[in-house]
């Protein structure tokens, strides 16, 4: 389908947060994917994977994660610079921002005439984190979390009990999870952890390993990570959870 982009700048409880919105230009209603970007906010990236979505039928939605701590339109460079900016602001941005973003998102998506109702997220690396945490909302129908990180460690500043890993108990859609078994970012014990964890509760989740590097998806890499084939692998499976979640 061909898509259509524009802007949208949405009132949180920590500041504006500006948003992009990619979606089909045939009017209509359509399910809405909440698109969390890494580090560096939306590169391109991240633009051309949110268009990817777009066009098989959703609105999809990307916010500036760290709108609290850059000006509006901030993108980070895939250099030194950008990643220690990056890193930073993923140490100072507080959990409980994450929550208060994803509530402003789905009221926002809810209240337009292109959104059916139907909501699900994905992201990659640390947007794999924060497309977990959407799922905590009961509004979220479907995760796709794509090498997500921290979800072994506290990186993220969390209040007592609001680590990501406590709260599956309020998960209530499918999850899909895949990561690289070469990614350094989470060690192999620690994702066996995430695993059991999972696998010991009721959510009803995919779980895909595949011999690749983190940031796999990223079509913009330099250090040979990219793998093309891999990632179109990882687009078809988040395109059949959505289709079975959120149609």
């Amino acid at each position: 389908m061909k898509i259509q982009s524009h802007i949208a700048d949405l009132d949180t409880p920590t500041g504006v947060m500006r948003t992009y919105i990619h979606r089909p230009v045939i009017e209509g209603q359509y399910p809405t994917i909440l698109f969390y970007s890494e580090i560096f906010q939306q590169t391109g990236p991240i633009e051309r994977a949110a268009k990817l979505m777009a066009s098989h039928g959703y609105v999809v939605l990307v916010p500036e994660v760290f709108h609290e701590l850059n000006p509006i339109g901030t993108v980070l460079g895939y250099d030194d610079a950008g990643r220690e900016k990056g890193n930073a602001d993923k140490h100072t941005k507080d959990v409980q921002g994450y929550d208060s973003d994803n509530v402003a998102l789905i009221a926002y998506a809810t209240q337009q005439d292109w959104c059916n109702g139907h909501i699900g997220a994905m992201g990659f690396c640390i947007g794999g984190h924060l497309a977990f945490r959407a799922a905590l909302q009961p509004e979220v129908k479907g995760t796709a979390c794509f090498y997500a990180t921290d979800l072994h460690t506290q990186v993220i500043p969390n209040a007592p009990s609001q680590h990501s890993m406590e709260r599956l108990a309020d998960i209530d859609g499918e999850l899909l999870m895949i990561w690289g078994k070469q990614d350094n970012h989470v060690p192999k014990a620690d994702l066996a952890k995430v695993y059991a964890e999972l696998n010991a509760t009721d959510i009803t989740f995919t779980w895909h390993e595949f011999n690749a590097q983190h940031a796999f998806m990223r079509d913009e890499e330099d250090d040979g990570r990219y793998d093309g084939q891999t990632a179109q692998l990882g687009y078809q499976l988040a395109l059949n959870l959505f289709s079975r979640t959120l149609r």
